[in-house]
């Protein structure tokens, strides 16, 4: 491997380590203001129970999550460091201000966690969750912004091999910045409630405590609705994807679906083996038409193929694959969902059958595969590209040697960070059952 792909693999494993706790980041603050709103509308201990342990766990994973995102920082200037000449001072005003979103959510974040039980009136409290919900809502935008920024740039021009003429106002507010932070919002919500849900379905599945089983039920109720209403949210988010790409990356979109002809009434592609050499896919199902509409809502919509474009400017193939898991992966969540919200709603169904709680445990791994896998199609599907149209990748990367080893210690250190924060957040909450904090908070009165 030469420094450009090993580059390209210490970036990829960062990101993939990174996500997990930026996703947790972004959907987790809304989830335990949630159940803090609900407890105190229905003077529930229950909910408040949850409000307390889901803010408790959450301080460990903000913990790792500013180790991982700030090595990325660090990373784009070690392992980037043409792109940070050529452009970093255009994507300055976004990291800068996620940095700022960061600390404006921490200082909210440890203000609502010692001040449990400090108000008379609860809804002071609550009230403080809200900040920190925005903290991290907008620490998504901005770093949003500045991937969005390298997909379609904008607010800058190119003269002697730098970027000038900047507005930096138009770069962060590029062409996908809005369809994209709606699309990251969306799905780290939706992942956000069936992690939780899958929690509450393996305790439903293992405790016998029936006491324990009633909170587990309540917290199965509140993240099966919410996460059927975020993998809607989702999908909608993913249709508004799909016809920007028509519009602004077509050959984007054309590699998601192994489309090499410009046709009409375009067939969508999932699953399937492909033959490089003659075009050809086996094994796939096909839906006809439905490309086109996904495009441009009309099934008379010309989608552009690959063959459209220079062969060294096309994202690599295998981006169809991830496509097809993350699109998989996300339906399973929401059927499931679907399932569970008809189960409830319907009572001659039972929502906690031994079956339907075996695949609610599916979920939370369902829901983070499927965000594993979208980050990586659409990373790998801006290839050759760092820029779009402006800096190739190749031409981006450092030259510097040594970065096996520097590979090898990262790869250590992800390790340690995400077998500490499973084992911290276990011991956490192991052998401290639900009931009995509940009991506390019945006994003080906070419910």
């Amino acid at each position: 491997m030469d420094a450009v792909d090993i580059s390209r693999f210490l970036t990829g494993m960062t990101l993939a380590v990174h996500i997990i706790f930026a996703t947790i980041g972004v959907g987790m603050p809304l989830f335990f203001a949630m159940a803090e709103f609900i407890a105190i509308r229905k003077k529930s201990a229950q909910y408040m129970a949850l409000a307390q342990r889901w803010a408790k766990g959450y301080t460990i994973t903000v913990a790792v999550g500013v180790v991982t995102g700030t090595i990325i920082g660090l990373q784009l200037s070690l392992l980037w460091p043409t792109f940070m000449r050529i452009g970093g001072h255009v994507i300055a005003l976004p990291l800068f201000m996620e940095t700022f979103a960061f600390f404006f959510e921490a200082i909210f974040l440890s203000i609502y966690l010692y001040t449990w039980n400090r108000f008379k009136n609860q809804w002071i409290h609550f009230l403080i969750s809200i900040p920190v919900i925005i903290g991290g809502t907008f620490s998504a935008f901005f770093i949003t912004s500045v991937n969005s920024f390298m997909n379609t740039p904008a607010g800058m021009v190119i003269e002697n091999g730098r970027m000038v003429n900047v507005d930096p106002i138009a770069a962060m507010f590029n062409a996908s910045f809005f369809v994209r932070s709606f699309h990251v919002v969306a799905t780290a919500l939706m992942t956000m409630a069936f992690i939780f849900a899958s929690i509450a379905a393996f305790k439903l599945l293992k405790n016998k405590i029936e006491k324990d089983r009633r909170y587990h039920q309540a917290a199965l109720k509140m993240t099966m609705i919410a996460g059927l209403i975020f993998s809607m949210l989702s999908m909608l988010a993913g249709d508004l994807s799909a016809k920007f790409l028509h519009q602004e990356q077509p050959e984007k979109l054309a590699a998601y679906e192994w489309h090499f002809n410009t046709e009409s009434q375009a067939d969508l592609v999932l699953f399937g083996v492909l033959d490089e050499s003659t075009q050809e896919v086996k094994g796939a199902i096909h839906i006809p038409g439905a490309l086109s509409f996904l495009s441009d809502s009309s099934f008379d919509t010309e989608v552009k193929g690959l063959n459209e474009f220079p062969e060294d400017e096309l994202p690599p193939l295998i981006v169809h694959y991830f496509f097809d898991l993350m699109v998989f992966f996300g339906i399973f969540c929401f059927m499931v969902s679907l399932a569970y919200v008809v189960a409830l709603w319907v009572k001659r169904f039972n929502p906690h059958h031994k079956w339907l709680l075996y695949a609610t445990l599916l979920c939370g791994p369902a829901a983070m595969l499927a965000i594993e896998f979208g980050w990586f199609l659409t990373e790998l599907g801006r290839q050759p590209w760092i820029v779009r149209g402006y800096l190739k990748v190749q031409d981006a990367a450092t030259d510097a040697s040594g970065l096996v080893f520097v590979t090898i210690l990262f790869a250590l250190l992800y390790f340690v960070l995400l077998f500490s924060a499973t084992y911290v957040l276990v011991r956490m909450f192991k052998n401290k059952p639900a009931y009995q904090h509940i009991e506390s908070l019945n006994q003080r009165g906070d419910a």
